[in-house]
């Protein structure tokens, strides 16, 4: 009555199995963070998306170099920086817009001239801010922080 599944799946369809699953697996966490859990996320996110980046320059996939370092800078534009609350976080973040800025253009150049230099700089800046944002979601709680520069 009921066709038996393949044993053999095809590699693509593994991949796309995966892929579902693993966006299941963010949705379920979006729905249950707290706002400076989701800031993390993106932390997460942008370096995943730059790991994703500097592969694809190796493998010369310019296709996936695109997509991976356009997610980087839509992380960081609609992510990071649309969140910034400039009037109740002052001059950092203030600070941190810039910061967003020069990165969104150095990702930007980095894909046009397959440069890894340029996303391993990209990675250096933000790395210390996501190692600080951990660090003060640990101390406080994870509220105060993301009330304090974001919206």
């Amino acid at each position: 009555m009921f066709a038996s599944p393949p044993m053999v799946r095809s590699s693509s369809h593994r991949r796309q199995s995966a892929g579902l699953y693993q966006q299941v697996g963010v949705e379920s966490q979006l729905a249950n963070a707290t706002p400076h859990a989701l800031v993390a996320m993106l932390f997460d996110g942008f370096m995943e998306a730059l790991a994703q980046a500097r592969g694809a320059i190796r493998n010369r996939d310019a296709a996936a170099k695109g997509v991976a370092i356009g997610r980087a800078v839509r992380i960081i534009e609609e992510g990071l920086r649309a969140g910034l609350d400039v009037r109740a976080g002052g001059s950092l973040a203030q600070d941190l817009g810039e910061l967003y800025t020069y990165i969104s253009r150095r990702l930007t150049l980095a894909n046009l001239r397959n440069d890894e230099d340029a996303i391993d700089e990209c990675q250096r800046l933000m790395q210390p801010l996501r190692e600080a944002w951990q660090a003060i979601g640990a101390e406080t709680g994870a509220s105060a922080p993301s009330q304090a520069l974001m919206r």
